[in-house]
């Protein structure tokens, strides 16, 4: 393996230090990142940030990629740590962990999953990263079905939502019942939901108690999804 040369190093760095500027820009103004302002915050002339992120929207993309990767790092190290065969411990696992993660890093969270950011479209290359907390989701209901631990309902799902949810289970590469995957997936934007209302400050007035009421209501989500107890 050849080391990186001294130059490449040298532009990791610079990339890293300017991502991390813009991250304190992203706390304190959200979305509405200045290629100029972290310019000025760094002592760079602003034509000098250029060379590094051609245009707000490939920083904006470097921040999303970046969170995203962080996000499914912790999903999927909370799923990795519990019992493979305790499939709702698994479930409260990840939740926790992506309440975790956004609690921590609140206007990272904001670039995923709060109001799109005007005149910018997430390129194709952030696709896969997001899908790694919903793939960890579909693995608890893979394991739990060869398992013999969860059984199909025999529900039927009205057209078109079942063409839908075909077309999900092709693009996430898994055989699952279908309306196992749509009661899958609507905990998972359910969780998402629980989340946003929690960090934005919708909840925090009537429910002090927030971390009784999260882990009460994602028990009701694995109660919904089919997941059985320990």
């Amino acid at each position: 393996m050849v080391a990186p040369s001294l130059r490449a190093r040298v532009r990791a760095g610079m990339i890293d230090e300017i991502k991390a500027v813009a991250r304190r820009h992203l706390a304190t103004d959200g979305a509405n990142l200045s290629l100029r302002a972290v310019a000025r915050d760094m002592g760079m002339v602003s034509s000098a940030i250029y060379r590094y992120f051609p245009s707000r929207d490939d920083l904006l993309t470097a921040l999303i990629l970046d969170a995203y990767e962080a996000l499914g790092d912790a999903v999927e190290a909370a799923d990795a740590g519990t019992d493979r065969a305790d499939l709702r411990g698994r479930w409260h696992a990840t939740c926790r962990a992506a309440r975790s993660w956004a609690l921590a890093h609140p206007a990272e969270y904001a670039l995923l999953y709060g109001s799109p950011v005007p005149g910018y479209a997430a390129p194709d290359d952030t696709v896969a990263p997001a899908q790694r907390p919903p793939v960890t989701l579909v693995g608890i209901l893979r394991d739990g079905v060869a398992a013999g631990l969860l059984a199909p309902s025999g529900e039927e799902l009205p057209e078109p939502l079942r063409s839908d949810v075909a077309e999900l289970a092709a693009l996430l590469a898994v055989n699952l019942p279908p309306a196992l995957l749509a009661r899958g997936m609507a905990g998972w934007t359910q969780l998402f939901g629980l989340i946003s209302f929690e960090l934005f400050g919708r909840i925090n007035r009537t429910l002090p108690h927030r971390d009784e009421y999260f882990d009460h209501q994602t028990g009701l989500m694995a109660d919904l999804i089919g997941l059985p107890a320990a």
